[in-house]
């Protein structure tokens, strides 16, 4: 190559060069995000933005997030999932049952990922674990096999326990599954089941008297966005009543409840974020299979169990993983 092919050589790899740096930015997925509210599990949502961090997506650059705020209005959940759906998102994150529920109604094609969602199989979201089919896969809870954990853990640390109150939900998908399990799995420890319904916050305080008046040792609240807004309260009408209250989310037992069992949140909205990435690179939920827990989390309040004049066997207590004293 003589001297005056070279400088051709080099200019045509400069203008190479200098094109490819002119290219526009690779495009930007949209990432719709149906929720309560900021507030809920804000530790969950900082380890789903590391994980999608981690696997190289930059909220800026190469990712939006469009979030939807129901603010303690379950009736608003449809029409913000279709808001969702007609800003033409890659995915919808709805993380429990029922925000899945309010996705599944609004559409068919754009992928929904659940992250923490209690029961998709008793519910109906999924065809199947290994094989979820339609346009919906995610991460479950297993809320209904963890709240008979739950129960037996309840039942060890108040062995002179007979009879628990169930509060749920009508409105949530996984809890008619739930409550059916515990109801079946009650008598084999010794406890008769009281079914609560509850639709709202308003029916609060005549849930907790319904209780009393079936001579209730203790409470068990399943998990829904009604319940989670609630914790401060259930947790105050729990001590009130001198019952002993188990919840899932740990939030419950800061606010004032005794005990908590249920599986790390945050590490299961992490693991998500791999479920968007291979979303976003083509694969198809339906042939996702729906994650399962690994990690559990057992909570107790000793301040609570004081003033309601319970001792905690020690060997319960070396079992948690967090201890309020």
């Amino acid at each position: 190559m003589n001297r005056r092919d070279t400088v051709l050589a080099l200019l045509a790899l400069g203008a190479a060069a200098l094109a490819s740096k002119a290219q526009p930015v690779g495009k930007v997925y949209r990432i719709g995000f149906l929720w309560e509210n900021p507030t809920v599990f804000p530790d969950a949502m900082q380890a789903f933005r590391k994980g999608l961090r981690d696997l190289g997506y930059e909220e800026g650059r190469n990712i939006a997030i469009e979030f939807r705020w129901a603010e303690g209005k379950p009736e608003r959940m449809r029409e913000l999932a279709e808001e969702l759906v007609r800003r033409k998102v890659d995915v919808i994150m709805a993380p429990s049952s029922v925000y899945t529920g309010a996705a599944k109604q609004a559409t068919s094609t754009i992928p929904i990922i659940f992250l923490s969602h209690a029961d998709p199989l008793g519910s109906g979201h999924i065809a199947s674990f290994g094989r979820p089919g339609g346009n919906i896969t995610g991460l479950s809870l297993m809320m209904t096999e963890t709240n008979v954990k739950g129960l037996e853990l309840l039942r060890e640390a108040v062995p002179k326990i007979s009879r628990i109150a169930v509060i749920w939900d009508p409105a949530t998908p996984s809890h008619a599954p739930g409550l059916k399990a515990i109801q079946v799995a009650g008598p084999s420890l010794g406890l008769g089941i009281q079914s609560v319904p509850v639709r709202s916050a308003t029916e609060f305080e005549s849930a907790f008297s319904a209780m009393v008046r079936e001579s209730a040792g203790g409470v068990l609240v399943l998990s829904t966005p009604l319940f989670i807004a609630g914790a401060k309260r259930l947790a105050e009408l729990a001590l009130s009543h001198k019952l002993a209250s188990l919840f899932g989310p740990k939030n419950h037992v800061v606010a004032g409840g005794l005990m908590s069992y249920s599986p790390d949140r945050a590490d299961l909205w992490r693991r998500g974020a791999s479920l968007v990435d291979k979303i976003l690179k083509g694969a198809k939920p339906a042939d996702l299979p729906v994650e399962r827990p690994t990690r559990f989390e057992l909570v107790i309040n000793l301040k609570t169990a004081k003033a309601l004049n319970l001792t905690i066997p020690q060997s319960l207590v070396a079992r948690a993983d967090e201890v309020i004293r």
